[in-house]
């Protein structure tokens, strides 16, 4: 939790970094570009796009850095990211009584720290682009404004494609039946909507090579598909580029589905031992499909705080 900040800020904030579906995302040359700009115009070894996870601290980008996380409780994006507009730098980290301990920064040399809050339209701060320096030093004008900016353009970039997942997804339920011309609108039936998500798939394809974590996408995805009810009209699609499958499920008989669902997410753990965590919201109203999903979604989140405590 955020020194200073009450439990219900924090959870908010976390379920604003769970809502963009990026932690543990696969690299992408966008993010890539990011740090590299970030390193160039600072003049640093050294440059993260960091998200500030649960427990963790998780490198979306990284230039000169070997890691993919690291511990929260060591994470200088995690003070960067308790005031949301400001800009955070620290001349010597040696000399600031936060870090002077650091064994993180210690293990990687590090004396100078910089980074610009990533902050969503809703206010929620959930990582940084940061560069960090073997030396102490200060940055002048440009540079702070750059990284202000290189800020502004990683958030509009992971919202973006925020919105594209959003929009896939709508089409998805659309496609099931779940859209307005299909069994489930407006009362005229009722249905399931569970979301399946593979946890940390950069982490498995440094693991198992990146053709070897398709080949299983694929194999799970045909595995699910068997766990359906196709003639009481469910369905199951993956996310495009992602770990995230969407089901629809007729009411009826989803109780027994979700359990071959959670069978196959325990079968997954002990197989290659990834964790896939699941999301589930019904209806029996005329509520919308969106708010179905949204409150899947929500679910999601929840099993992901209950999976982070275990």
């Amino acid at each position: 939790m955020i020194q200073g900040s009450t439990r219900i800020d924090e959870a908010e904030r976390q379920r604003a970094l769970d809502a963009l579906h990026i932690v543990g995302s696969l690299p992408e040359p966008a993010y890539d570009d990011i740090v590299k700009v970030a390193a160039a115009v600072c003049g640093t070894p050294m440059a993260l796009v960091s998200l500030v996870d649960r427990e963790r601290q998780w490198f979306k980008a990284r230039a000169g850095l070997d890691n993919i996380q690291t511990e929260r409780n060591v994470a200088v994006c995690d003070h960067a990211i308790r005031q949301p507009d400001q800009l955070m730098e620290v001349g010597d980290l040696n000399l600031d009584e936060r870090f002077a301990d650091n064994p993180m920064l210690k293990e990687i040399g590090a004396r100078f720290y910089a980074g610009m809050p990533l902050v969503t339209e809703d206010g929620a701060a959930v990582g940084s682009v940061c560069v960090i320096d073997v030396n102490p030093r200060e940055l002048n004008s440009t540079q702070r404004d750059a990284l202000q900016a290189l800020a502004r353009l990683t958030m509009t970039l992971m919202e973006s494609r925020s919105r594209e997942r959003e929009q896939q997804v709508a089409a998805i339920i659309d496609q099931a039946g779940a859209g307005e011309a299909g069994p489930a609108a407006k009362g005229t039936g009722a249905f399931t909507v569970v979301i399946l998500e593979l946890q940390d798939l950069s982490a498995l394809a440094q693991r198992l090579g990146e053709r070897a974590l398709d080949r299983q996408l694929q194999q799970l995805d045909q595995v699910l598909e068997r766990c359906l009810q196709p003639e009481r009209g469910d369905s199951i699609n993956r996310v495009t580029g992602s770990g995230e499958f969407v089901a629809v499920l007729a009411t009826d008989d989803s109780g027994e589905t979700v359990e071959k669902f959670e069978q196959v997410a325990r079968d997954l753990s002990q197989s290659i031992g990834a964790a896939l965590l699941l999301g589930t919201a019904s209806t029996q109203t005329a509520e919308p499909p969106t708010t179905v999903f949204l409150r899947a979604d929500q679910a999601l989140s929840a099993a992901k705080d209950a999976a982070a405590r275990q």
